[in-house]
C-alpha cells in the first residue's frame, strides 16, 4: 500500500474526532450509571427495582448509543486544515 503525498505525516484523526471519541465514552459511562443501583441486599426480601424501566430499557439504549457515537468517531473522516 502506497501512502499518497498529500496524507504523509498526519494524524489519522483529527480533534473532532477525538471529541466524538470523547462524548461516545461519556455516554457509554453515563448508560452503566443508569443500570447501576438497586434494592435490598438481603436473601430475605426482593426489591422490584431492578427491573424499572431505567435499568432495562433506557439503560442499554444509551449504552448502545454510545457505542455507536465512537464507531461514528472513528470511521467519520473529517477534513485537517493544515496551517502552511
Amino acid at each position: 500500500m502506497e501512502i499518497r503525498e498529500d496524507n504523509k505525516g498526519r494524524m489519522p484523526f483529527s480533534t473532532k474526532n477525538y471529541i466524538m471519541l470523547l462524548a461516545g465514552v461519556v455516554v457509554i459511562i453515563l448508560g452503566f450509571i443508569l443500570m447501576s443501583g438497586g434494592g435490598e441486599h438481603t436473601a430475605t426480601h426482593f426489591d422490584d427495582s431492578i427491573f424499572s424501566f431505567r435499568r432495562i430499557t433506557l439503560a442499554p439504549i444509551v449504552v448502545i448509543a454510545g457505542f455507536v457515537i465512537v464507531g461514528v468517531g472513528i470511521m467519520k473522516r473529517f477534513d485537517i486544515k493544515d496551517k502552511e
